[in-house]
C-alpha cells in the first residue's frame, strides 16, 4: 500500500509538472534535458502556482495543510504561489451533497430535514478533512454543521506511513537525523491528525476554549450544541463575521487594524502561557472578525497543549530574547535539557546573539521569524540541541501568527507587543503574585490536611522508630553472621596449623 501511495505521489508530481521546482536547483541541472525529453508529450499550460495548488488538492489532506502553511509565508515563497495556495484555506473542492446527507442520516437515524428546520445542501466552506453547511435548529437558532469527509481516515494513514518511512530514512542517512527526532515529530503530527478526525473531541476543545475566554473583549468562540454532536458531525453556533484576510473590507467597516494585529499577538500568548491550551491551526481561513472588532475562532480540530515546565522555560526564553539576554537563553536551554549539560554557555550565547541581534529594532515587515528560526536551527545543530516534538505545533502556530501579523499590520513590532504580557505573566507565576496565587490554589488542600497533621506526624515518627529498630536488628544479625564466619574461619586455620605440627610425629609412629 505504501508503494502504491508513493507511485501516486510521483504520478501527481509529473502530471502537474512539479518537477520544475526541483530541476530549478543547480544540483539537478544536468537532468533537465533528459526530463524534458521524457515528458515531451505532456501539455503544461496552467501557471506553476495553480498547478501546485491542484496537485496538493489531488494528494489529500496532509498536503493541503502543508499548502495552507505555505500560503501564510509570503516572505519565504513567491507571491503568486502564496496567493494561489491561500485558496486552500476554505475553498477545497467539497464532496457530493448526497454523501453529506447520507452521513447525517446514519448519525441521526433520520433525514436531515427532520433533524433541522432548514439545511442548506450547498456547503458554506470546504476544508481538507470536513465541510460546513448552514442549518437552522428547531428552536430557530442558526448553526454551522461540520461533516467529516467520508473515507478520509485510510488515506491519512497511508500518508502517515510514508512520513514514517521518510523519517526513518532521515535518521539513517542524515548525520543530524537522530538529533532531529523525525519519527517522534511524525508521531506527534499523527496524533493531532487523528484527533482532528474525531469531531466530538473537536467539540470538547471548542467548549474548553470558549470557557477560557468567557467574557473576553479579544476573542469569541461559538457555542457547541451537544445534542447534535457525533464523532462524524459537529454542530455549533453560527458566527457572522468578516474573514480576517479581507483587510480592505475590515477598514471599510471601521475596524482598527493595528489594534487588531496587537490583539492577535495577545490572544496567542494568553492561550500559550496562561492556559497552556492553544488553537494550533490559526490560518486566515479559520479566523473571522466580529462587527465589534473581536476575533472569532473557527475549526478547533488541532489544539496544542503545554506542560507547566514547558511553559515556564518558554516564557524564560521569550523574555530573555526580548531583553536581549542571550546568556539566559543559553542557560534555559541547558537547564531544560534541550541542550547537553556539557554545553559551553559562552559559546552557545555567542551563536544565539549572532542570529537574533539583527532582528531587533525593526518592524515586522523587515524581519522574518522563518529566517530567525532557520538561523537558530543551524546554531542548535552545532550544539546538539534536541528537537522537542511537543513544541512542533507551537512553532507552526507562531509562523501562522507572523503571517497574520504581516497581512494586518506590516509595521507591527511583535517584540514590544508581547514583552509586557510576558513580564506580567512571569510576575504572576514567580513573583509575589505567583506566591499569592499558589496559596489560593493550595488553600483547600491545606484545610483538609492541617487537622490531620498531629496524627500524620505521630504515625511518621512511629514508622521512623519502628524502621530504626528494624534497621538495628538487621545490622545486629549481619554482625552476628560476620562474627560466626570469622569464628569458623579461625577454627579451620587453627586445625590446619595443628595438623601441620603433628604430621611429622604421625609419620614417625611405629606401625
Amino acid at each position: 500500500m505504501r508503494l502504491l501511495r508513493l507511485i501516486k505521489i510521483l504520478h501527481v508530481v509529473f502530471r502537474f509538472g512539479l518537477e520544475e521546482f526541483f530541476l530549478g536547483h543547480e544540483r539537478f541541472r544536468i537532468l533537465r534535458p533528459l526530463v524534458r525529453l521524457a515528458l515531451f508529450w505532456r501539455p503544461i499550460k496552467a501557471p506553476r502556482a495553480e498547478r501546485l495548488r491542484l496537485a496538493l488538492e489531488a494528494l489529500g489532506p496532509i498536503f493541503v495543510k502543508f499548502g495552507q502553511l505555505l500560503s501564510t509565508r509570503r516572505d519565504l515563497v513567491p507571491l503568486d504561489i502564496a496567493d494561489e495556495l491561500a485558496k486552500l484555506q476554505d475553498r477545497v473542492p467539497p464532496f457530493p451533497t448526497a454523501q453529506a446527507l447520507e452521513v447525517l442520516r446514519k448519525v441521526y437515524g433520520r433525514p436531515a430535514n427532520e433533524v433541522f428546520s432548514e439545511f442548506d445542501e450547498v456547503p458554506i466552506a470546504s476544508a481538507s478533512v470536513a465541510q460546513v453547511h448552514l442549518a437552522v435548529l428547531k428552536n430557530g437558532r442558526r448553526a454551522a454543521v461540520k461533516i467529516l469527509r467520508p473515507g478520509i481516515a485510510p488515506l491519512i494513514d497511508k500518508d502517515i506511513d510514508l512520513l514514517y518511512v521518510g523519517g526513518s530514512l532521515i535518521e539513517t542517512l542524515w548525520a543530524d537525523g537522530k538529533r532531529l527526532k523525525p519519527r517522534e515529530v511524525v508521531a506527534e503530527f499523527e496524533k493531532h491528525l487523528h484527533d482532528e478526525l474525531d469531531l466530538m473531541r473537536e467539540a470538547a476543545s471548542a467548549s474548553q476554549l470558549r470557557r477560557n475566554f468567557e467574557g473576553s473583549d479579544l476573542l469569541v468562540v461559538p457555542e457547541v450544541f451537544w445534542d447534535y454532536c457525533h464523532s462524524g458531525v459537529m454542530v455549533m453556533e453560527w458566527m457572522d463575521g468578516t474573514p480576517i484576510s479581507q483587510v480592505d473590507k475590515l477598514r471599510e467597516l471601521g475596524v482598527n487594524i493595528p489594534k487588531l494585529a496587537c490583539a492577535g499577538v495577545e490572544i496567542f500568548f494568553t492561550q500559550v502561557f496562561r492556559d497552556g491550551f492553544f488553537h494550533a491551526d490559526m490560518h486566515p481561513g479559520n479566523i473571522l472578525v466580529a462587527p465589534d472588532g473581536r476575533y472569532i475562532a473557527l475549526d478547533f480540530g488541532i489544539m496544542g497543549t503545554l506542560t507547566d515546565v514547558d511553559r515556564n522555560y518558554l516564557a524564560q526564553n521569550f523574555l530573555a530574547f526580548f531583553r536581549r539576554d542571550y546568556k539566559r537563553v543559553a542557560q534555559a536551554h541547558i537547564e531544560s535539557g534541550w541542550a547537553p549539560k556539557d554545553t559551553r554557555v559562552d559559546e552557545f550565547e555567542a551563536a544565539i546573539r549572532a542570529v537574533c541581534e539583527p532582528a531587533f529594532d525593526r518592524p515586522l515587515k523587515e524581519i522574518s521569524f522563518g529566517r530567525v528560526l532557520l538561523g537558530l536551527f543551524q546554531a542548535s545543530r552545532r550544539f546538539n540541541v534536541e528537537i522537542q516534538p511537543q513544541l512542533v505545533l507551537l512553532q507552526k502556530t507562531l509562523l501562522n501568527i507572523e503571517g497574520l501579523g504581516r497581512e494586518l499590520d506590516p509595521d507591527l513590532d511583535l517584540w514590544q507587543t508581547a514583552k509586557p504580557f510576558l513580564e506580567r505573566w512571569m510576575s504572576e507565576q514567580v513573583g509575589w503574585r505567583g506566591l499569592v496565587n499558589s496559596l489560593k490554589t493550595e488553600a483547600p488542600n491545606w484545610a483538609g490536611i492541617l487537622p490531620q497533621l498531629p496524627r500524620l506526624a505521630h504515625a511518621a515518627l512511629s514508622r521512623d522508630h519502628e524502621g530504626e529498630l528494624l534497621r538495628l536488628r538487621v545490622e545486629m544479625a549481619a554482625r552476628e553472621r560476620r562474627e560466626q564466619r570469622r569464628f569458623w574461619l579461625l577454627a579451620v586455620l587453627l586445625t590446619l596449623v595443628l595438623l601441620t605440627q603433628l604430621l611429622p610425629w604421625l609419620v614417625l609412629l611405629p606401625e
